[in-house]
């Protein structure tokens, strides 16, 4: 999903990065754990964990030690590392790779899970269909199924009520598990999304911590949202100016 309009939406003081407490998973500890897919008559397409041979093994699920001040349930998404941690209290986190947006599409933030489909509609956004031949067939949204990029499962993110346009989402190439190449949206393999979809309810708090250089957008959500679309654009392109020019700095 294109990061451009969405960044407005994602406020976050640099303390609360800090407040969440999170200390680096070490390699101690950690245990290889599969994923709970869901059954025959939950599966509108069949979820394969075939899937888990085409990525490499530090990306497969797994039980880590992972010491945080969050609570048990929380989702803390580090994309340097390229991992979604799912906090279990006592010191633990079931671990899952993960793909991230490239450069230029990075974010960071809080956010909540305000809505979650089993294999959702992909209604891709107005600037994606400009530059995206492929995105521009769907301009009333590609339907769910096993060509669609959102994949099997997606939970979507919210902050105050207002949704960022950010998802975590499946996906159709599992070989960018790993790698920076989404357009802001944190992608997981199929398997892996139907497990935490399930393990995930409606109100869940989602950290994401971005590169050490990322700056968090800071908006006034009333006044963008009031905004007439040129002006809503020109306060976009502004806030895009500013991270060029801190990674420049």
């Amino acid at each position: 999903m294109v990061a451009l309009r969405r960044r407005s939406f994602l406020a976050l003081a640099l303390s609360g990065i800090a407040a969440v407490g999170v200390r680096p998973a070490s390699g101690a500890g950690e245990t290889s754990t599969l994923v709970s897919l869901p059954g025959p008559e939950d599966q509108s397409f069949p979820i394969s964990e075939d899937d888990y041979l085409l990525i490499k093994p530090q990306f497969r699920p797994r039980i880590v030690d992972f010491p945080t001040n969050e609570p048990p349930g929380t989702i803390i998404i580090n994309t340097r590392n390229r991992f979604l941690y799912l906090v279990l209290g006592n010191g633990r986190a079931k671990r899952y790779g993960v793909g991230v947006g490239r450069r230029g599409f990075q974010w960071s933030g809080m956010a909540r899970v305000g809505r979650k489909a089993k294999w959702p509609v992909w209604i891709p956004p107005q600037e994606m269909m400009e530059r995206d031949r492929e995105a521009a067939k769907w301009p009333d949204g590609m339907p769910g199924g096993p060509n669609n990029p959102l994949g099997a499962r997606a939970l979507y993110l919210y902050q105050d009520g207002v949704d960022t346009l950010y998802r975590i989402h499946g996906t159709r190439e599992p070989t960018t598990i790993g790698r920076a190449v989404s357009s802001g949206c944190v992608r997981m393999l199929n398997a892996d999304v139907a497990d935490l979809f399930e393990r995930t309810p409606i109100g869940t708090k989602v950290v994401v911590l971005g590169p050490t250089r990322m700056i968090p957008f800071k908006a006034d959500l009333s006044k963008v949202l009031g905004r007439q679309p040129q002006a809503y654009w020109n306060q976009v392109k502004r806030d895009f100016r500013k991270l060029l020019k801190s990674w420049d700095r």
